[in-house]
């Protein structure tokens, strides 16, 4: 009972990531609730409103609209709300300025004093973004011990690769 009651208290991200919307993993999930604040917001905007949050495509709003006009998850929605669940997620402020304003980092291995929630953290009140893989659209690459495929994938694009030490002066 002590778990069924404590699964009840699981924020927003981890209730949309969990509904199974296609496209929508634990990174959209998270963007999302700290986009729009609820899930009654998510479900009652139209794709162009969708597409706002940050890495929302075309595609995902489309699933996204999709599975809320669905009859069926509709009624799944509103069980779960009796159920208790939370519905609602503090909407992150962006950080409008900041040393690191406009750039985005990607995250690999293990860092020698920084937790990796930390790390993102500073980063994002700094103004930076942090995603989760490398592209062209990456500026950083923070690698700590056993950096794995994202190193590599930054060599390969040509992306600035650094460690904490590095990211503490930008930080500053």
């Amino acid at each position: 009972m002590r778990n069924i009651n404590a699964s009840r208290k699981q924020p927003l991200p981890r209730v949309l990531n969990g509904l199974g919307i296609p496209f929508v993993g634990e990174r959209t999930a998270q963007i999302l609730a700290e986009t729009f604040g609820s899930l009654d917001a998510i479900a009652g905007a139209d794709t162009e409103t969708l597409q706002q949050a940050e890495e929302v495509g075309p595609r995902v709003s489309e699933s996204i609209h999709h599975f809320f006009h669905e009859p069926r998850n509709r009624e799944l929605v509103e069980r779960l709300r009796e159920a208790g669940l939370t519905f609602t997620h503090a909407i992150r402020q962006k950080a409008a300025a900041g040393p690191l304003a406009g750039k985005t980092f990607v995250l690999t291995g293990t860092l020698p004093n920084l937790a990796r929630e930390d790390a993102k953290a500073r980063i994002e009140s700094a103004g930076g973004k942090v995603t989760g893989s490398v592209s062209k659209k990456t500026d950083y690459v923070v690698a700590g011990a056993d950096p794995g495929s994202k190193l590599d994938k930054a060599k390969e694009l040509g992306v600035p690769v650094i460690d904490e030490p590095e990211l503490l002066d930008l930080l500053k």
